[in-house]
């Protein structure tokens, strides 16, 4: 039997979703005066471009964009002993973070330790003055204290429940689903 699925946003969801953190962003940080976002590889770094493009066109002033990949800052991979990573971060931040107000995004939030890997990697650059959280959605089942500042949406989820987004940047089309898997 094939596993259920349940579209939860489409592409319109998921421009107004952007469309709402990028104001939401912007009044809690009185502008975007050092702000950068910092988008977590793969699907974080596109909607982290996307949030810069409604920045933009909201308030005519432009944001500076990175991208981060914390594979290697990850404490939950098969071969890789607890508390170490292989040396710095791969990361395409072409900024200085110091002093700056990061607004990290990504896709989905799940246990949180992707975001905990961030948070690492991020303080690896540079001790910036805040680390804000924004992602596309929040789906519950936290391991660590961790809580997003700005959510595209909330969809509680059983253990059983899958989430994917997808995007036309890498895979042509923009929406999230829900998959129910067979017990």
């Amino acid at each position: 039997m094939a596993d259920q699925q349940h579209v939860i946003m489409d592409e319109t969801a998921i421009r107004r979703a952007l469309t709402r953190i990028a104001h939401e962003i912007l009044e809690r940080n009185k502008g975007v005066e050092d702000c950068v976002l910092v988008g977590i590889r793969t699907r974080g770094a596109f909607l982290a471009r996307r949030l810069a493009e409604r920045i933009r066109e909201i308030e005519d002033t432009p944001i500076s964009v990175g991208e981060l990949d914390v594979t290697s800052y990850r404490d939950d991979l098969e071969d890789k002993d607890p508390g170490t990573h292989t040396g710095a971060p791969v990361a395409d931040i072409p900024f200085p973070t110091r002093g700056k107000r990061i607004i990290l995004i990504d896709d989905v939030l799940y246990t949180g330790r992707t975001i905990r890997a961030a948070m690492d990697a991020l303080m690896d650059l540079g001790r910036p003055q805040s680390i804000q959280l924004a992602v596309l959605v929040d789906r519950g089942h936290r391991e660590l204290p961790i809580r997003p500042d700005y959510i595209g949406k909330n969809v509680p989820t059983s253990k059983l429940e899958q989430i994917e987004v997808t995007l036309t940047e890498i895979d042509s089309e923009d929406q999230v689903v829900i998959f129910q898997q067979r017990g």
